[in-house]
């Protein structure tokens, strides 16, 4: 099989730092390929040289076509037929989805756009995927996975002949990721190369032909994809061995910290009752679309329910905006933690404090540094956050410390709820093991916290009850140590009809 890319011998400094160490990589075309690694791994340094965003060190090499070039900029990459999809999507919030997945047949020197071409294009892009989206809507207007789909449809558009995905499933629904694995086995079939960069480990035996794994800037191998699991992924990419248990506490006797009753949001969910108990980590999985997202913005104030109640310590509680559920001791960590959850360009320390300034401030009204800097660093140690300094920008943190910087800003607040929605989204193994262990850590200081996951085996081995949601209704509860993960995720996956509850009621 011809190889449409060759690396050889590729390194990259950062000032005294090796982010990549001598790298191979050999990308034939029609291949299906996955390139997997902690954060901090050098994949994005290899893919941004790939894009020509990023230069090599002098000596590495890099063929397209058997065409040699010392390196790449991001105009000779995209004629080249290089096709980056960023984690971030770079996509154009203001635009609209048809002259976002359009735009790169408008770069370059001012000319008049064919509005009507421009529509057929970002239709048969659509089309290729089986996506279905508002060309008119404004891309800051649509959810995380409709804002995937817009830039995986722009990659489609132009005349890709290599097609590099990071992350492109997070937040798509089990038929849109359908879609695209339907799409990548086309697109293989037309000789396109497709490299994935996935978190997620079972999509990565699912897809690929070959895995190449980093760690620490180098390359640990490449290894045919039907020899691999994802524990032997998960050790080659850590260099250690990670096992999950269900947990068999038993928390009846336990004080009820939050309970539903019968709660409804005409068109986004129906009839939700659940309690979460003091030290209780509570599930909620199911298929993106089935209201998890929803019940979670009505818990926190932000999406008002239509019917039912709700009760916090016994009490009724009817809140009308997120910060009276921040008053009443509800912390709600967005699966969108880049738009909702953090100020990237601000410091690390300002993000952790931001909801905390009325406590920190003195009689003047102003926040003593003393204080603004102890506060911060007590929770950095506290959720052990790798920062050089306090008041370097979140920005520069991996996805994990970010993430943890989100943790720590709720629980600034003493919180006496926590509402975790999809917490590890983007993250790197390692990464998640460490999100859990805080999670746990927080569960046994008494917060009660709802977990929501669409990743069965997340509320599996660290939940101690599960529910499933299917179109906007709880449909099953589940016991994780007297149940099976089989059988959890049949309850997720399923259509239709009422699940059955392995403690044998319906629900």
């Amino acid at each position: 099989m011809t190889n449409f890319l060759e690396l050889r011998a590729i390194s990259k400094r950062f000032g005294g730092v090796v982010a990549l160490r001598n790298v191979d990589l050999a990308l034939p075309a029609g291949e299906v390929h996955c390139l997997v690694g902690e954060n901090g791994s050098g994949k994005s340094t290899l893919i941004k040289i790939i894009a020509g965003v990023l230069h090599p060190e002098p000596g590495g090499h890099i063929a397209i076509e058997g065409r040699e070039y010392p390196h790449l900029n991001p105009v000779q990459s995209t004629a080249c037929g290089i096709q980056v999809i960023y984690q971030d999507l770079s996509l154009f919030p203001n635009l609209t989805v048809a002259e976002n997945i359009g735009i790169a047949g408008h770069l370059g020197a001012p000319r008049l756009v064919d509005w009507r071409a421009l529509r057929a294009n970002a239709e048969r892009a659509m089309a290729r995927i089986g996506a279905s989206l508002d060309l008119d809507a404004r891309v800051e207007d649509l959810s995380i996975a409709n804002r995937q789909l817009g830039a995986i449809c722009r990659a489609m558009a132009a005349d890709a002949k290599l097609v590099i995905m990071d992350e492109p499933t997070a937040s798509l629904t089990r038929h849109e990721v359908d879609a695209l694995m339907r799409l990548v086995v086309e697109l293989k079939r037309s000789g396109i190369c497709i490299v994935f960069v996935s978190h997620r480990l079972d999509e990565v035996m699912e897809l690929a032909e070959r895995v190449t794994v980093l760690r620490d800037g180098a390359k640990v191998g490449e290894f045919p994809a039907r020899e691999m699991d994802d524990r032997k992924l998960a050790t080659l990419m850590t260099g250690k061995a990670y096992a999950y248990q269900t947990s068999a506490s038993d928390f009846a006797g336990a004080r009820t910290v939050l309970s539903v009753s019968h709660l409804s949001r005409a068109g986004q969910y129906d009839d939700v009752s659940l309690d979460i108990r003091a030290g209780e980590i509570v599930g909620l999985t199911g298929l993106l679309g089935s209201g998890r997202t929803e019940l979670a913005l009505s818990l926190f104030g932000m999406n008002r329910p239509t019917a039912g109640e709700v009760r916090l310590d016994g009490r009724p509680l009817a809140l009308k905006s997120n910060a009276q559920a921040i008053d009443a001791g509800i912390a709600y960590v967005s699966e969108d933690r880049l738009n909702l959850g953090l100020v990237l360009e601000q410091s690390i320390a300002s993000n952790i404090l931001v909801t905390v300034l009325d406590e920190l401030a003195n009689g003047a009204g102003l926040i003593p540094e003393r204080a603004r800097q102890r506060t911060a660093r007590t929770w950095i140690d506290d959720l052990a956050i790798k920062a050089p300094r306090p008041d370097n920008a979140v920005r520069t943190l991996s996805g994990g410390n970010q993430q943890r910087v989100v943790l720590a800003k709720w629980m600034a607040t003493a919180p006496k709820v926590l509402i975790l929605d999809s917490p590890t989204v983007g993250v790197d193994i390692a990464a998640k093991d460490g999100i859990y262990e805080v999670v746990r850590e927080l569960a046994a200081r008494g917060v009660a916290i709802l977990l929501i996951s669409d990743e069965v085996p997340e509320v599996y081995y660290h939940a101690h009850r599960v529910l499933v949601m299917r179109r906007g209704r709880i449909v099953g509860e589940y016991v994780p140590h007297a149940s099976s993960e089989e059988a959890l995720q049949a309850a997720v996956d399923a259509d239709d009809g009422a699940a059955t509850t392995p403690m044998g009621r319906a629900a």
